[in-house]
């Protein structure tokens, strides 16, 4: 692995704060959260009240659990404004998500809104492995989608060269990696195996590129899928969590010289893991559905935010703020069949096991007479295109998934550069069943 600076000087007091300050710290930034959204925010005030709850029953971190949740269709129900907190002259940003499964979420940020997202992405980077004058190549996308301004403004606050590519262009982004020295790379997981295939494409050893570290975010990926970018380009890979609802990038890093999980930025982010049947909050350990309450966000406070992704909380390490794990999946991406419960990243994981196989791949849903079906369709590795390798490999994952998963699953292993490639997040689930 490349060598890197992992000196922990230089980081803010809180990041080594003790948990009794933390948890102080937390309690009277919630008392405010809760207070702001009541006051300002007519669907909150009406949720309360309908509970039975008031922003001064909270006496304890605990009774947080009394307050009603919070759904990614409330922002689509209150389209586009009717969730912010602030008058809308005092929104200085709005992001957005595509709509393209109904009316998009629209999100905005105040002046200290975006100075607070600021300061924390720039916490995140360094917890990364970047340094003040280190140079950052963001290829998230920029726009409505917050990944790329998010990543963009915390390099910038942190002292580093940005160099704000975006998405797309994959030829360009090698040229421009190389070419500018970049030392850093912002991307989704999926896009770098694109910018991999790039450097193979062209016959440059990724070995040899200028990256040492790489922070991945915006959809699931393995640890799995973490070997093989860092064993590829001989850098350092690491998580970043966010979502626009509540932040954008930047809520939780993973810090480069553990990589043991993702701290959560408790200072600004309350978290609870919940069982996602019955909404019951879990114990630190246990897995279930992440819980977000946003503790200084102005213009659009989140209470008990349902994410959807599935993780647990665990003690700090590198930080003294608690860990949450990688996500393994999210509660809405969950395929039931035959009355399996699977995720997309436990199929990922015994693709990446299984040899002649690369990570590109896609999971077909269809229907089977009166029964649901998925086909695996997977790429196989240059050196193994040949008909009776593609067959093995094909064999193999069958069998894997049927010893592992407890399902069997059809597997079609397709030449390599069979399956379109993402220029941001991957489309993992392709589903072809009719609608009911």
């Amino acid at each position: 692995m490349k060598d890197m600076k992992m000196a922990r000087e230089g980081l803010e007091p809180i990041e080594t704060a003790s948990r009794d300050e933390i948890t102080a710290l937390q309690l009277d930034r919630l008392k405010w959260s809760l207070r702001h959204a009541y006051d300002n925010v007519p669907m909150y005030r009406e949720r309360f009240e309908a509970a039975g709850v008031h922003p001064d029953d909270l006496q304890s971190l605990a009774d947080l659990a009394k307050f009603p949740f919070t759904v990614k269709n409330d922002l689509r129900d209150h389209y586009p404004f009717g969730l912010f907190a602030v008058p809308r002259n005092r929104i200085v940003r709005l992001h957005a998500s595509s709509g393209t499964t109904g009316k998009p979420t629209v999100v905005g940020y105040t002046k200290r809104d975006i100075d607070t997202w600021a300061d924390l992405m720039a916490r995140s980077l360094r917890a990364g492995g970047v340094r003040p004058g280190d140079v950052v190549h963001v290829a998230y996308g920029y726009g409505l989608f917050t990944g790329g301004l998010g990543a963009h403004y915390g390099a910038e606050r942190l002292g580093a060269t940005v160099v704000p590519v975006s998405g797309g262009m994959t030829e360009r982004q090698v040229t421009l990696i190389q070419d500018f020295q970049a030392s850093a790379i912002m991307v989704t997981p999926s896009y770098i195996l694109n910018i991999l295939e790039e450097y193979h494409r062209r016959g440059l050893d990724p070995k040899q590129s200028p990256l040492q570290t790489g922070l991945f975010g915006a959809e699931p990926w393995t640890n799995a899928m973490r070997r093989e970018i860092e064993q590829a380009f001989d850098m350092h890979a690491v998580d970043l969590y966010g979502l626009s609802e509540i932040l954008g990038p930047g809520v939780a890093m993973e810090c480069v010289e553990t990589k043991d999980g993702l701290h959560l930025w408790e200072d600004h982010f309350y978290p609870e893991v919940i069982d996602p049947q019955t909404g019951a909050v879990l114990p630190d350990g246990e897995v279930g559905e992440m819980v977000l309450t946003t503790l200084t966000k102005e213009g659009l406070p989140m209470i008990r935010y349902r994410t959807r992704d599935l993780t647990r909380l665990m003690p700090g390490t590198a930080r003294s703020m608690r860990r949450m794990e990688k996500i393994t999946g999210r509660s809405d991406d969950m395929i039931i069949l035959r009355g399996v419960n699977l995720f997309p990243s436990q199929v990922e994981e015994l693709v990446v096991a299984t040899g002649g196989l690369t990570n590109h791949y896609q999971l077909e849903l269809y229907r089977a007479g009166h029964m649901d079906a998925m086909r695996i369709h997977v790429e196989c590795s240059a050196d193994a295109a040949d008909d009776a390798s593609r067959a093995a490999a094909a064999r193999m994952l069958h069998k894997r998934i049927k010893d592992v998963i407890g399902v069997s699953t059809e597997v079609d292993v397709k030449r390599p550069d069979s399956i379109a490639r993402s220029q941001g997040k991957a489309q993992r689930i392709v589903d072809n069943r009719p609608r009911d």
